[in-house]
């Protein structure tokens, strides 16, 4: 189950003004499951976006960037599940492209104004007949009433899921020059999540009115907030997007810097909304009974303290000890040691699990019972705080714990 995370609330969840979503069942992989997912933007809108750093990208995320390098207005997002569509050499490459180019003559827009996403079973041809088949629904969902509705988003979060148990959605408001603006979004992923980004979809619309110059850079920013802050198991998918959407439609001054009152204001929100489905990811992590924090401080960088929280993060040793409740705290020390700061100095490390000081000048605190240590570990949300001794900067990741289901999801996973 879920680590203190629910299913959100439909009514919770708000329009955006300038898109629909519609959501269809097209049997790409299986039957009677939401599985095709379109997003449909106002003429004037604005893109952003970031994508996985894993070389073999996927084609549809080699699509994307082609489209997004083209300067072309974005006017719709097709997102599919069950099938990754990577790994699909040339073939794959022309079903993304003819899945961008049915949509685009479905509008009436460019086939370079859409971006096709897809998640799911890599190295297996993406079933274009059913797909294709698909998109009449999925255009007629988003063309109904319900289209441009808050609950509509919480469709398409189910529309996208793989391996997730629970679907990802939130909204949030925020004034900008005395007008409310909104903000929706949603996110999959539950396995094969790691930084840059992780294995995972996550899409944000605002109808806040944002220059088209800020996009890539503010999209960037807040995946470097929230979803490169993430780690499940280490693995980086092959088709991790994450898109932020503009429609501009909201009445006030555009935000051109994150420097100015409201861009400070925007990012804030925007952030707030991005966090919550990251912090969703690592929730709903395949198998996990625990969420974890790992706060590194006193780094001399921001990408040291990340190495150290990273290698703290991904280590199987520390995940498992956590899953068991084994104060073995000697891992996360082994970790740290590891990291690739090469003049660490050990003397120097403290280490706090929750409210206990466990590590002391680079040893085990004098103080230290291990009937403290277990009773942190049994909670639910544990925060391990590191602390290096060689500076004033700091960065925290969120995982999770490594249990049996973990591996039984991912041997069963083609099934």
């Amino acid at each position: 189950m879920p680590v203190n995370f629910h299913a959100p609330n439909p009514q919770d969840l708000l329009p955006v003004p300038g898109v629909r979503v519609g959501v269809a069942e097209a049997g790409i992989r299986k039957a009677n499951r939401k599985d095709l997912t379109v997003f449909l933007l106002d003429e004037g809108s604005v893109v952003g976006a970031v994508f996985t750093r894993n070389r073999y990208a996927a084609a549809p995320v080699q699509v994307c960037r082609e489209h997004l390098s083209a300067g072309a207005e974005i006017r719709a997002l097709v997102v599919n599940t069950g099938n990754a569509n990577a790994g699909t050499g040339e073939p794959g490459l022309q079903h993304a492209r003819q899945t961008a180019s049915a949509l685009a003559l479905a509008l009436g827009v460019r086939h370079e104004q859409v971006l096709p996403f897809s998640t799911g079973v890599i190295m297996e041809p993406l079933p274009m007949d059913r797909l294709m088949a698909g998109l009449p629904a999925a255009l007629a969902d988003a063309a109904s009433p319900e289209g441009s509705s808050g609950a509509q988003w919480l469709k398409a979060a189910e529309g996208i899921m793989t391996t997730d148990t629970l679907p990802k959605a939130i909204s949030r408001q925020v004034k900008l020059g005395g007008v409310t603006v909104s903000i929706s979004g949603i996110a999959k992923g539950a396995g094969m999540i790691r930084p840059n980004m992780a294995t995972m979809l996550g899409y944000v619309a605002t109808d806040a009115v944002i220059d088209r110059a800020l996009m890539n850079t503010l999209a960037q920013v807040l995946a470097d907030r929230s979803f490169n802050r993430v780690t499940v198991d280490g693995d980086t998918s092959t088709n991790d997007s994450f898109v932020l959407m503009s429609t501009g439609q909201a009445k006030h001054e555009p935000v051109r810097s994150l420097d100015s009152i409201d861009g400070q204001a925007l990012l804030a929100a925007l952030t707030e909304v991005a966090q919550h489905l990251a912090h969703a990811l690592v929730r709903d992590g395949e198998g996990a009974t625990k969420f974890i924090t790992v706060r590194v401080e006193g780094g001399q960088t921001r990408d040291e303290c990340l190495k150290v929280a990273y290698a703290v993060a991904h280590s199987p040793l520390v995940k498992t000890a956590f899953f068991a409740s084994d104060p073995n705290l000697g891992r996360i020390l082994a970790a740290v040691g590891y990291a690739g700061i090469d003049d660490l100095d050990a003397s120097l490390i403290e280490l706090h699990l929750g409210d206990v000081h466990v590590v002391k000048s680079g040893g085990r605190n004098p103080d230290y019972q291990e009937a403290d240590g277990q009773r942190v570990m049994k909670a639910d949300e544990i925060l391990v705080r590191i602390g290096l001794g060689r500076g004033a900067c700091q960065e925290t990741v969120w995982t999770c714990d490594f249990s049996h289901d973990y591996v039984t999801i991912n041997a069963d996973y083609r099934s």
